[in-house]
C-alpha cells in the first residue's frame, strides 16, 4: 500500500474501502496546501467536492458582528468536508478555513460519478461512509444543545 493512501485508511472512509478501492479513490483527487486561515470553502457557493483533512485542522466557521467570525466547529485529521454538497450539489451554509497549515484531500463529484457504473459497490461504500459521518455529526450537535438547554435551564437563563 502507498503512503499516498494512508489518509485514506485514517479516515471515515478507510473502514468501508479495501487497500485496492483507496488507491483507486487517491487517484480521483488531489491534495491541496492550504497556509492557516486560507479558505477551502466559501459559505454560500456550490463546490461539489469532497474534501479529506489530511493533517492540520479546518474551521468551520460563519460571519459575526463586525466582520469577525465565529467558528462552529473544528474539523480534524481524517475528517470529512464539503460531504453535503458534495451530495446534493446546494450551495454550502458555512466557510472552512485553514487552522495553521493544513493538507486536504480533494475530489470533484464529476471525477466519481463514472464508479457508479464502474464499481458500484465501492459507491455504495463511499456513500454509507459519508452518510454515517454526517449521522455522527447530527448526534454530536444533538447532545450539544441537550447539555447547552440544560445549562439555560438549571441557571434560570443567567449564562
Amino acid at each position: 500500500m502507498s503512503e499516498n493512501q494512508c489518509f485514506i485508511l485514517g479516515s471515515v472512509l478507510g473502514k468501508d474501502l479495501s487497500a485496492e478501492e483507496c488507491t483507486l479513490f487517491t487517484g480521483l483527487g488531489t491534495v491541496r496546501e492550504l497556509a492557516d486561515g486560507e479558505v477551502l470553502i466559501h459559505e454560500g457557493e456550490v463546490d461539489n467536492s469532497l474534501h479529506i483533512v489530511i493533517d492540520g485542522n479546518l474551521a468551520v466557521t460563519r460571519p459575526a458582528a463586525g466582520g469577525d467570525w465565529v467558528t462552529l466547529h473544528v474539523l480534524r485529521k481524517g475528517e470529512l468536508a464539503g460531504e453535503l454538497g458534495f451530495i446534493d450539489g446546494l450551495e454550502h451554509s458555512a466557510t472552512l478555513r485553514a487552522l495553521g497549515p493544513t493538507s486536504v484531500f480533494s475530489m470533484p463529484r464529476e471525477r466519481f460519478d463514472p464508479l457508479l457504473d464502474s464499481n458500484p459497490h465501492m459507491v455504495f461504500r463511499v456513500m454509507r461512509a459519508i452518510i454515517r459521518g454526517v449521522h455522527n455529526t447530527l448526534r454530536r450537535m444533538n447532545r450539544q444543545q441537550i447539555e447547552m438547554s440544560n445549562y439555560i435551564t438549571h441557571q434560570h437563563g443567567r449564562y
